[in-house]
C-alpha cells in the first residue's frame, strides 16, 4: 500500500536542502527506487518535505541511507508523520522536476 510521509523538520533551508540531495546524488540513492513522488516546500529555514512511497518498507530502505546524510547536514527531520494514500495522479513526464516560477 502506498504512503504519504510528511518530514517537519525543527529548521531546513534550501542550502541544506540542495546539499542533502547533492550527497543523496553522490552515493546514487536520489531519486531512490520505489519513491513515487518527492516535494520541497516552505520557505527561509522552514522547508518541509512531502514524499509518497510504493511502501513504508522502502521508505525505511531509504531511511537507512538518508539519516546518516541528514545528521551530516544538521538537519533535525523529526518524526515523519505518515498517511495512508487514497490516489495519485500522475503529470506529463516532461513536467516532472518542474519548479514553480
Amino acid at each position: 500500500m502506498a504512503i504519504a510521509v510528511l518530514f517537519t523538520p525543527v529548521s531546513m533551508n534550501a542550502a541544506q536542502y540542495d546539499g542533502i540531495i547533492r550527497r543523496l546524488q553522490a552515493v546514487n540513492a536520489f531519486p531512490p527506487p520505489h519513491l513515487v513522488s518527492h516535494t520541497c516546500f516552505g520557505a527561509g529555514d522552514q522547508l518541509r518535505v512531502m514524499d509518497v512511497w510504493e511502501s513504508r518498507e522502502s521508505f525505511e530502505r531509504f531511511g537507512q541511507t538518508l539519516l546518516p546524510i541528514l545528521q551530516t547536514a544538521g538537519v533535525d527531520p523529526g518524526a515523519p508523520q505518515f498517511f495512508e494514500v487514497h490516489n495519485v495522479a500522475r503529470s506529463a513526464p516532461e513536467l516532472a522536476g518542474a519548479a514553480a516560477s
